[in-house]
């Protein structure tokens, strides 16, 4: 084999690969040998076929195989005697191959850069640990004894209020027709906790035991029942009785419905998760932080290869995410209050903006796989099947079939090693940082990541014209595989039909 650099500009490498047509047709022998052994055509017994009439049945298929086979072989070597590291697969051009002669191809490359990591203990880490918060904590155990609230009967003559809880029958109609699951009796309706549909509880506010009340509401346009979706409804309800809500005591009879022994145990176990949650989010920032730290402390040229895959990724995500918010608008064109806020970024823009994020994410990925691999930082399959633990908890009620779906799936399993090997080499820098811990509150360190964010948003190019700033489909937090920014805790989405739907 001969091996002839024809270019050597930046990272791409070209080389013209010459190999033998005496080494082919050795290659070729040996394949109609073993097909010899097994290979049975008319008048012939099986392992008796003469390698001529052989190579005339079967020559064309075997050339096409030995001839992958010996461009697969050949370029491993050349990459290998020219002691490079490919960052792309490699890409081939047979520029002269007859049977008899020798086989020459062009061999093209984007090869890895040198990379020098900066020393990682002059980086200056602040990470955010937990600061104990009676309020967080006094307000989890006021919902939790909401959650377990109880009912008296009132009394006093008087009208209704928000925070009473009716005893109540009901029918809902369409156009005065009845339907299915819009009745029911003796239902205790708790005023003001939004789980009827938007507007019912309201008209139930300020009226006498006794009553019977008409109340008209609009079912909303993504009810999940189509037949009810954006329809108006008219409820006949009777209200039998207002009875006060009150929340369970906070005591240890709270703890054991909670499933532990006393109020001590269960406050523990709230700080526990608070500290969980804190440290999720804590971790996040110091790894969006070190990260920002990497790509201004590292300058190498990157394979143009990579950047251009990179960016096609990203610009697809981008095409995909757009086509399907134009099909949402579409299908909302009737809602004059629907939010049509969209960027008025041209593509050129874009492209411009999202090439800059393909550039930061291929130079953290490589400057991350560089560190893994020059300190041996390894993945066990003790980390995998944590990994895999992990992602069968996302989908409560079939943890079996996803780890099932793991385990019968190398490529999958694969494919998760890259965050596990990402977290691990993440681990390792922070490790050697100087590292200082600051006490905060949940909202510090909420107000710590929207700071980051608006920042993140402020460095980037203005549109041409002002528009209402919208996330791009494919975001940039700069990193190898982007961590998601949690939101600010809100209220659990409000049910939109009544109970007994």
């Amino acid at each position: 084999m001969q091996v002839v650099e024809t270019k050597s500009e930046g990272l791409s490498r070209e080389m013209k690969v010459t190999v033998a047509a005496k080494d082919i047709e050795e290659k070729i022998n040996l394949r109609l040998q073993e097909v010899a052994q097994s290979a049975s055509l008319p008048g012939f017994r099986p392992g008796k076929v003469p390698v001529g009439l052989l190579r005339k049945r079967f020559g064309p298929a075997i050339m096409g195989e030995i001839l992958d086979q010996a461009v697969n072989d050949s370029s491993a070597q050349a990459l290998a005697e020219k002691g490079i590291r490919a960052a792309t697969q490699p890409q081939v051009e047979i520029t002269s191959f007859d049977e008899g002669k020798d086989l020459e191809y062009t061999l093209a490359v984007d090869i890895l850069p040198e990379i020098t990591p900066m020393d990682f203990s002059k980086l200056t880490l602040e990470k955010m640990v937990l600061k104990p918060d009676q309020k967080q904590i006094d307000e989890t155990l006021e919902n939790l004894a909401n959650a377990h609230k109880t009912s008296e009967p009132i009394t006093a003559k008087r009208k209704t209020k928000s925070g009473d809880v009716c005893v109540i029958d009901f029918v809902g109609k369409l156009d005065g027709v009845e339907f299915a699951g819009g009745k029911a009796e003796g239902y205790q309706l708790e005023l003001g906790s939004g789980s009827f549909i938007p507007g019912f509880e309201e008209q139930l506010i300020g009226v006498d035991v006794g009553a019977d009340i008409e109340v008209k509401v609009n079912f909303p346009d993504e009810y999940a029942a189509k037949d009810l979706a954006g329809k108006e409804a008219v409820f006949d309800v009777k209200v039998h009785e207002i009875r006060e809500a009150k929340p369970a005591p906070i005591d240890d009879e709270l703890a054991k419905k909670a499933g532990l022994e006393s109020l001590d145990a269960l406050k523990e176990r709230i700080v526990e998760g608070q500290r969980r949650e804190f440290d999720q989010m804590a971790r996040m920032q110091v790894k969006r932080v070190l990260l920002d730290q990497l790509a201004d402390n590292h300058d190498f040229e990157m394979p143009p290869k990579m950047v251009e895959m990179e960016f096609d990724n990203i610009w697809a995500q981008f095409e995909e995410q757009r086509k399907q918010e134009q099909a949402h608008d579409h299908d909302h064109d009737h809602d004059h209050d629907h939010d049509h806020a969209h960027d008025d970024k041209s593509d050129e823009e874009h492209k411009a903006e999202f090439r800059d994020i393909a550039e930061r994410r291929v130079k953290l990925g490589l400057l991350l796989s560089e560190v893994g691999r020059a300190n041996a930082i390894q993945v066990s399959q003790e980390d995998v099947n944590r990994a895999m633990m992990q992602e069968a908890q996302k989908y409560p009620g079939q943890e079996q079939q996803v780890l099932e779906f793991f385990r019968s799936n190398p490529q999958a399993q694969e494919q998760i090693k890259a965050p596990v090997f990402e977290e691990k080499v993440i681990d390792y820098i922070i490790e050697l940082a100087k590292v200082t811990e600051k006490p905060a509150s949940f909202e510090d360190l909420i107000k710590v990541l929207e700071a980051e964010d608006e920042a993140k948003e402020a460095k980037k190019p203005a549109a041409k014209k002002k528009a209402a700033p919208k996330k791009a489909a494919a975001k940039d937090a700069g990193d190898a595989a982007e961590d998601k920014k949690p939101a600010k805790k809100k209220p659990a989405a409000k049910k939109t039909a009544a109970k007994k739907e």
